[in-house]
């Protein structure tokens, strides 16, 4: 019986044909483009919250053009505290709470670090033991109703102030806010995209804002109940 070969086109014999290797499946070719117009629909997508973030983060402190019923001042942040006995002091309100105080700061710590506010650490502020900014908003409700106020100044740092506004703002939906960013001499002086720890900061704190959207809004009512 005669011996028959199979060309391979590239002169061996013996071997079967293997040029029909088989292409990827039509399904498979759409699978791996939706992939990636999905994950560059994603990326432009974040990177465009960014941007939207970074605009919305206030440059430099304000000026207030209104009182208040309370000041709420947030702690974590350099020259937090200071500033918000500053307003508290200039009658910009009528109490101070320190939100997330840690468990030794009291009144006596506060008057020892700015003994020319003595006399307004005494009697004017509170504080509690909140340890993240939901805390931080579900103790302000608390306070806030407890004394009945409408308004309320929010003192924390520049990049926190838009997660503190929106978690605040979700607990006291009928209560005015007023934001007093507080921004640092480094901030001002320096770029956020010219140094790595400040941009991390910055990605960080846009990623923790929506994440705190994304919860406010699969919980919409949790600003209508009333704390006890």
């Amino acid at each position: 019986m005669p011996t028959v070969e199979f060309n391979t086109g590239n002169g061996a014999a013996g071997m079967p044909r293997s040029s029909e290797r088989s292409a990827p499946s039509p399904l498979l070719r759409r699978l791996g483009w939706s992939t990636f117009v999905l994950c560059a629909s994603a990326a432009l997508l974040i990177g465009l919250g960014f941007v939207w973030f970074i605009r919305h983060v206030p440059a430099e402190e304000v000026s207030l053009d209104r009182d208040a019923d309370g000041i709420v001042a947030l702690t974590g942040g350099a020259s937090r505290i200071a500033d918000a006995i500053e307003l508290l002091a200039s009658g910009r309100g009528k109490r101070l709470l320190i939100s997330g105080a840690y468990r030794a700061t009291n009144s006596s710590e506060i008057s020892r670090l700015n003994p020319d506010f003595e006399r307004w650490v005494r009697c004017c502020v509170d504080f509690d033991r909140s340890l993240n900014t939901l805390g931080n908003a579900v103790e302000t409700k608390r306070w806030a109703e407890s004394r009945g106020f409408r308004s309320l100044i929010i003192v924390t740092s520049n990049y926190h102030m838009p997660r503190a506004l929106a978690e605040i703002a979700h607990q006291l939906p009928d209560v005015v806010l007023v934001p007093f960013p507080v921004v640092t001499d480094r901030q001002r002086t320096e770029r956020w995209w010219g140094h790595w720890a400040t941009t991390r900061l910055m990605f960080i704190e846009y990623v923790k804002y929506v994440f705190a959207k994304v919860r406010v809004a699969l919980n919409p009512d949790a600003g209508n109940r009333r704390t006890s």
